[in-house]
């Protein structure tokens, strides 16, 4: 036996190996091979997650509006709030509402990774698609009630201002709306005027209720309405319902409106924005062009909330997303109503301070106190409120 080879390979040849070295090599090729076989497919299913549709849709700040500008309507610029039959003054700054969008419905909602991007923007939120497009509710449906709600805010943020300026003016309950299947449908119809239940006069929602609740669900109550000008009586009988606190009551199924007949025409003009949450700053926009001067000192100023006739400000949904909006549009300081001050404490983007309101007298005081930069630290705020409670 020779330690060497007489006959050494040549340089480029072929390794000789033994039958178990080659059957080593190929079970760890084959090793390999598997490897990047399962990081393909897990590639694929992660990607294929990731663009698959969630059960959310993604709500971000949406356009802003100055009640005191104009907007752009079939390319034209106009007003966003007119005021005929009274005097008008110069405005000042900027009286924002402030809109959200969402991202998604229930025919087209967010990819995962949509959602996953949306988690770490403070400015977003994540909700159920049911809290926002609710079953069996069509897209068509929904923008058409919110455009509903959108109608009988203003008339209600009109109210509200002209109360505030000292006028008098009629108003009359009326049929919004009718549930389908509800013991009112095929006896009322919407714009039908309430005048009475069992003869007794009702003049409010809340007297609507409470007739209705005393009639009670065993015999039919009858109303006095008035139908296109025509006095009518119309037998509906109310059904078993439990009212949003808990107390048993009464209900026919319809949802109700207020027609005024204003002494001013005032007229909002604003398209494709649905919703009832910017009744308090129309109704501020309107003070704001009907009196001397400018009720935000010149300064950028934006707001949310519903309101009544009688100037309650109420809460609104995607307060966070409103304020993260307002700082974008420069405004610096923003009111916001006391109902909704549990969302907000904590939220707060940096550059703008916030002012908590209940009524419509109370957002007068703070745009005072922002006009004058006079007791401003003496305004109530969310965060003094939180303390508080």
């Amino acid at each position: 036996m020779s330690l060497f080879n007489e006959h050494p390979p040549e340089i480029g040849a072929p390794a000789l190996y033994s039958e178990a070295e080659i059957a080593a090599m190929e079970s760890t090729r084959r090793r390999r091979n598997r490897g990047w076989l399962a990081l393909a497919v897990s590639f694929v299913l992660l990607l294929g997650l990731a663009l698959w549709p969630t059960s959310y849709v993604i709500q971000q700040p949406g356009p802003v509006f100055d009640t005191l500008g104009s907007v752009t309507i079939k390319d034209k610029d106009v007003p966003l709030v007119t005021v005929d039959g009274a005097e008008t003054y110069e405005t000042g700054g900027a009286l924002d509402m402030l809109t959200v969008q969402a991202l998604g419905n229930r025919e087209q909602r967010p990819s995962w990774f949509e959602v996953a991007l949306a988690w770490f923007s403070p400015s977003k939120a994540i909700v159920p698609v049911d809290a926002v497009f609710p079953a069996g509710v069509s897209t068509e449906e929904r923008e058409a009630e919110n455009a509903a709600l959108m109608i009988d805010s203003q008339q209600d943020a009109i109210a509200a201002a002209l109360s505030e300026l000292g006028y008098e003016f009629p108003a009359q309950l009326a049929v919004g709306h009718i549930a389908e299947g509800a013991p009112a449908d095929g006896k009322l119809k919407v714009d039908d005027e309430i005048l009475a239940v069992n003869d007794v006069p009702v003049s409010d929602l809340a007297s609507l209720r409470s007739a209705i609740a005393e009639n009670g669900t065993e015999s039919p109550a009858v109303f006095d309405v008035t139908r296109g000008g025509v006095p009518t009586t119309v037998s509906i009988t109310p059904v078993p319902a439990t009212s949003a606190d808990g107390e048993k009551t009464s209900i026919i199924g319809v949802a109700t409106k207020v027609l005024y007949d204003f002494p001013v025409d005032v007229t909002i003009q604003l398209d494709n924005v649905g919703g009832p949450s910017a009744g308090m700053m129309f109704a501020l926009g309107i003070i704001d062009k009907m009196t001397p001067g400018e009720l935000n000192g010149g300064e950028k100023v934006a707001g949310t909330g519903t309101i009544d006739a009688e100037g309650v400000v109420g809460p609104i949904g995607g307060i966070r997303q409103k304020l993260y909006g307002a700082v974008d549009a420069g405004a610096d300081y923003f009111l916001a109503p006391e109902a909704n001050c549990n969302e907000v404490v904590g939220h707060v983007p940096d550059g703008i301070r916030v002012l908590s309101v209940a009524t419509l007298d109370d957002s007068l005081a703070a745009l005072e106190a922002v006009a004058s930069s006079d007791r401003i630290d003496d305004l109530p705020t969310c965060e003094l409120q939180e303390v508080a409670g």
